[in-house]
């Protein structure tokens, strides 16, 4: 990421996933940028080593300001939190908030059941197609930033 000059956009935390890409990306010299809301502060969960850290009152103000300093959105394996961001920007491309590129980064298959009820939602006429389109898939770490790189 840090080498494909983006930064780092995320939830703030020092742990999980996110955590460790954090880490990864400010080892190899790269911007990451934080923005947690107090209660995850007050558990501490925020990563003190980012670049800058935002510190907001709740989840609705954490998601709001992540979209408005992020260029694109790139959704790793995940759970709940994972799910409720993608769901909100997809709507919100939907609905015409913004034009920011989202991927999926599908390693070992991990979205595909999403991309098969997206398709059905489509085949059931509860999803466009040209909606359908907005969550794009890339197989690799590599894939994700040729695909930002063509957008």
């Amino acid at each position: 990421m840090a080498a494909a000059g983006f930064r780092l956009v995320y939830g703030g935390a020092h742990v999980g996933l996110m955590g460790a890409v954090a880490d990864a990306v400010l080892a190899a010299g790269g911007q990451a940028i934080g923005i947690i809301p107090q209660h995850l502060v007050d558990r501490e969960v925020a990563h003190r080593g980012l670049t800058e850290l935002h510190i907001v009152a709740d989840m609705h103000q954490r998601k709001r300001k992540m979209a408005e300093m992020a260029d694109a959105f790139i959704a790793l394996p995940g759970g709940y939190g994972t799910l409720d961001e993608l769901c909100e920007v997809l709507g919100w491309t939907q609905l015409g908030l913004h034009r920011k590129p989202i991927v999926l980064l599908d390693i070992a298959d991990y979205w595909q059941p999403l991309f098969a009820m997206l398709d059905r939602a489509v085949q059931e006429g509860f999803l466009k197609l040209e909606n359908r389109e907005f969550a794009t898939r890339a197989a690799s770490v590599a894939e994700v930033f040729t695909i930002l790189q063509q957008t």
